[in-house]
């Protein structure tokens, strides 16, 4: 087993959802990092099975195509060894043997950064919800724009 220090409160689990649209036959995967408070390993499990089955939902997308999202599993479950505040580590990774060019391929400038990004459109099929999409429009007065597939 893993060092879990006996005051661990935090965990960091990683949830697979899958997303299917109807008579469309490729699928959409999610992986979402999820912070869980528990205070052991097998708590944080749990919960994180329990927050995985909370989302599974159906609900019908802007082209009236039913949209199945289930969740499919846990693929990572860390514990955080510091307290959460600011610079807190959540996560470390190890490698041995990195060559100064594979260092600099795991950088990025400010501007490649996820975050500094322009929203896209996603590509693939269409899983934004219709209900929310109509309510959006509705009090906002957005026009949502039409999607390539």
């Amino acid at each position: 087993m893993a060092y879990v220090p006996k005051d661990a409160k935090w965990y960091l689990a990683e949830l697979v959802q899958e997303i299917r649209v109807e008579d469309d036959p490729r699928n959409v995967v999610w992986r979402n990092l999820t912070l869980i408070r528990a205070d052991s390993p097998d708590e944080a499990y749990d919960k994180a099975l329990r927050f995985g089955h909370d989302g599974d939902t159906e609900y019908d997308n802007p082209e009236a195509k039913q949209v199945k999202i289930a969740f499919r599993g846990i693929s990572r479950l860390d514990v955080i060894y510091d307290d959460l505040e600011d610079g807190a580590e959540l996560l470390f990774y190890s490698q041995l043997n990195v060559s100064q060019k594979q260092i600099a391929e795991l950088l990025c400038s400010k501007e490649r950064l996820s975050v500094f990004q322009p929203i896209q459109p996603m590509e693939g099929p269409d899983v934004a919800s219709a209900e929310i999409i109509d309510e959006v429009e509705k009090r906002f007065g957005i026009t949502r724009p039409i999607r390539d597939t």
